[in-house]
C-alpha cells in the first residue's frame, strides 16, 4: 500500500489506495494521524482513503465556521474529481460531514459519524481551559478518552499550544458558536443518506445519548456501540470501529 502527503493547489491531504473514496474528517483538535487505523484498513479492501487538512485554523474568521468547511470539503471532491464519496467524520469532522450531506446530498453515497456534534450544545466543550495551565489541559484531553494513556504528551502538548495561541483561541470559540447555529435536528429527518453511527459508550464529550438521537431522527441510519471507549472510538479502538465500519459497507453496498 502506498501512502501519499500530498500538495495540490491550496489543498494538503493524505491519501491511500485506490478505488471508492473515503473522505475523512478530522475534528477541532484532531489531525490526520487519528485516522492511522483506518487508513492501513481499508485500501487494501478495494478503497481509497483521503484525509484533507481542513482549514479550520487558516481561513479568516467569516470563514470560520461549520458551513464554510462544508464546502471547502465539497469543493476538494470536486477538484479531485469524484463522483459520489463515503464521508466520515469525528466530533466537529462528523457535524461538517452532515452539513455537507444536507447541503450536497448528490455528492454523498454515505455518511460515517463518531462522537460527532451537530445535536449536542455543549459538544465543543462545557468550559475553554485557562491559558497557560498544562495540568488542567492535560485532565480535560485525558477525558476525551475512557482510557487516559490515550492522550500522550504529544497530545496534550498540541491541545497545550491551541489554547496559548490567542487566534486559535478566537477560532476555537468563534466555531463552538457557528456548532451551537447549525443545530441539525430539524433536518435530519429530512437526509436520507445511508449513515453510520459508531460510538463510545463511555464518550463524555457527545454522550450516549447524542448517538441515540442521531439514530432515531435519521431515516437509514444504523447505530454500534463501542464498549470501554471515549469520544475518539477510531482512535481508542480502531480494530473494532473498522470492523464494524466495514460490516456496514458491506450491508448497505458500499
Amino acid at each position: 500500500m502506498e501512502n501519499v502527503h500530498k500538495k495540490e493547489g491550496k489543498y494538503s491531504y493524505f491519501e491511500a489506495g485506490e478505488g471508492t473514496p473515503i473522505v475523512v474528517l478530522h475534528g477541532l483538535m484532531g489531525g490526520l494521524s487519528n485516522f492511522g487505523g483506518v487508513a492501513n484498513y481499508f485500501p487494501p479492501l478495494g478503497y481509497k482513503v483521503v484525509i484533507p487538512e481542513l482549514p479550520i485554523y487558516t481561513q479568516s474568521l467569516l470563514k470560520t465556521n461549520v458551513k464554510a468547511f462544508a464546502r471547502y470539503v465539497k469543493d476538494f471532491i470536486i477538484f479531485k474529481g469524484y463522483d459520489r464519496v463515503i464521508l466520515l467524520g469525528n466530533s466537529l469532522g462528523g457535524h461538517i460531514g452532515l452539513y455537507l450531506s444536507k447541503m450536497y446530498p448528490e455528492k454523498v453515497a454515505g455518511l460515517v459519524i463518531t462522537g460527532s456534534s451537530g445535536l449536542y450544545e455543549s459538544a465543543m466543550g462545557d468550559s475553554y481551559p485557562k491559558r497557560g495551565d498544562y495540568e488542567y489541559i492535560k485532565k480535560k484531553a485525558e477525558a476525551v478518552f475512557y482510557d487516559p494513556k490515550i492522550a500522550t504528551k504529544e497530545i496534550v502538548d498540541e491541545v497545550f499550544a491551541v489554547v496559548n495561541d490567542r487566534i486559535r483561541v478566537l477560532k476555537t470559540v468563534t466555531i463552538a458558536k457557528s456548532a451551537i447555529r447549525h443545530n441539525m435536528a430539524k433536518d435530519l429527518p429530512k437526509m436520507h443518506v445511508q449513515t453510520c453511527i459508531i460510538w463510545g459508550r463511555n464518550d463524555q464529550v457527545t454522550p450516549p445519548e447524542v448517538a441515540e438521537d442521531f439514530h432515531k431522527l435519521m431515516p437509514n441510519s444504523t447505530l454500534y456501540w463501542i464498549e470501554k471507549c471515549g469520544h475518539a472510538a477510531m482512535m481508542e479502538h480502531p480494530d473494532e470501529f473498522n470492523r464494524l465500519l466495514h460490516e456496514w459497507l458491506n450491508k448497505v453496498g458500499l
